[in-house]
């Protein structure tokens, strides 16, 4: 099994970070847990070229000014399962200005759907929910937070 490369796009409003919301068995347990928004790169495909065609087709708008801030790599278990991600990480704005309004936006991949919220940055900080994947807290702490 080799790396999945990924791309993330961070998306900020005021305190708040744009973060899908999943549920079931994760790194440090099962539960609830988030995730920014983005997806997995394609053979020949340039990581922010990745984040625009994925927040198309997850949420049906475009992405402006993606930012370059860090790679992060993220070895991690599942199930007795060994996972390996390398991630390219970017601040991003959305297009759609109206969707900063929303409380939260529904997230389609394929054929089943989903929920992005605005979460306050200080709940992963303090522990209180779950950001994947580890080390996103500490880019929080050093890059959104400085």
């Amino acid at each position: 099994m080799y790396p999945r490369a990924k791309s993330l796009g961070l998306v900020i409003k005021e305190d708040l970070l744009l973060l899908e919301e999943f549920k079931g068995k994760h790194s440090n347990g099962e539960g609830k847990f988030f995730r920014p928004l983005g997806g997995t790169i394609e053979f020949g495909e340039q990581s922010d070229i990745t984040l625009n065609r994925e927040f198309i087709e997850e949420l049906g708008t475009e992405v402006l000014n993606p930012r370059y801030i860090t790679c992060l790599e993220n070895i991690f278990k599942v199930n007795g399962e060994v996972g390996h991600e390398i991630f390219q990480i970017y601040l991003v704005d959305l297009k759609e200005q109206w969707m900063y309004d929303k409380h939260y936006l529904e997230v389609k991949e394929g054929s089943q759907t989903s929920k992005a919220f605005w979460i306050p940055m200080n709940k992963f900080l303090h522990g209180d929910e779950f950001i994947y994947p580890d080390g996103l807290t500490q880019i929080i702490r050093q890059y959104l937070l400085s």
